[in-house]
């Protein structure tokens, strides 16, 4: 019978720098839509992958002077060259010993339905008549798995309060993507640590102040609630695809402006050069991914450890 150590092994082999395992029943109470039980009925455990993102590709961003390796590397090289490759080689190793595997990739940018679509507080502007579900009991095509809180019901680690998975091994410094299997494979327990002391340096340092330092959001999974800041999405994405003046060099002239100006649909995809892939990522991240790796290197709390703090310098900003 194929066991969980094996598994983890044979990820890690693979290319996965972190893998946890959940059980299904960690997903009850979850919302139609975000169910992976509908995926797959009869899966047993949920395996999830964790790929960390190199603290280097950050490095330029940080200075001000190298913007593509965190968009080229730090997001496509991740989703759409490394985690593929890994999820097919464990799901074909899965599968050659007897149990089916479904791969849950991280390469997709929005769910195809009109439910979640009419939510601009979780993906984005309405996609009327973009699906509909097979049957009155089924939700509409696709689930879409909520793959940071798939990682908290796999034992990798907690939501910090800039909703990112923070781990030990990595603190927001990482991708995620799962599979679903019939294997029994045994769950690791929920991750018992503290990483997230409620700095709220992710609000602070936030481009485009998108996560309130008052509101928040809870849910209850696995039996644990888990709270995070609210987050104004269009202004999550103004910001990350370089909508302040203050943190994107690319913005020069009247039209660029005009074009940041439009929906933020549109902004995603304005004029910015052609090595610039997924979605234009030129804020890097400043508050819930920067700021929040600085401080938990500070406090000593990362296994991932480097010789020189990250942070060197007085984070630059235009028109200062």
């Amino acid at each position: 019978m194929l066991t969980a150590p094996q598994v983890k092994e044979y990820a890690r082999r693979a290319g996965a720098d972190l893998v946890g395992i959940a059980s299904m029943d960690r997903f009850e109470g979850a919302p139609k839509q975000m169910d992976p039980r509908y995926i797959f009925p009869d899966a047993k455990a949920m395996v999830v992958f964790g790929f960390r993102i190199l603290r280097g590709a950050l490095r330029g961003i940080e200075e001000g002077t190298f913007f593509t390796a965190y968009s080229g590397m730090g997001y496509a090289g991740i989703n759409h060259v490394l985690q593929p490759m890994v999820l097919w080689n464990v799901c074909r190793w899965i599968e050659d010993q007897g149990y089916e595997a479904v791969p849950m990739p991280n390469d997709w940018p929005w769910p195809g339905t009109d439910i979640l679509g009419n939510d601009p507080a979780i993906v984005g502007p309405p996609r009327p008549g973009f699906s509909r579900p097979v049957s009155p009991d089924k939700p509409a095509p696709d689930v879409f798995v909520h793959l940071r809180i798939a990682a908290f019901c796999a034992g990798l680690g907690e939501i910090g309060y800039g909703k990112l998975l923070l781990t030990p091994e990595y603190g927001p410094r990482q991708r995620l993507a799962a599979v679903l299997t019939d294997a029994p494979l045994e769950p690791d327990p929920l991750f018992e640590g503290k990483l997230c002391d409620r700095c709220l340096l992710c609000v602070e340092d936030c481009s485009g102040e998108a996560i309130s330092g008052t509101e928040t959001v809870r849910v209850t999974v696995a039996g644990r609630e888990l709270e995070w800041g609210l987050i104004d999405y269009e202004k999550c994405s103004r910001a990350f695809c370089g909508g302040s003046h203050e943190t994107n060099p690319f913005m020069m002239t009247p039209e660029d402006e005009a074009g940041f100006n439009q929906h933020v649909w549109t902004a995603q995809t304005y004029k910015l050069p052609p090595t610039y892939d997924y979605g234009r990522a030129i804020e890097g991240a400043a508050g819930c991914m920067r700021a929040c790796m600085v401080h938990l290197e500070e406090q000593g709390k990362l296994r991932n450890t480097f010789h020189e703090p990250f942070r060197r310098r007085k984070p630059w900003r235009l028109g200062r």
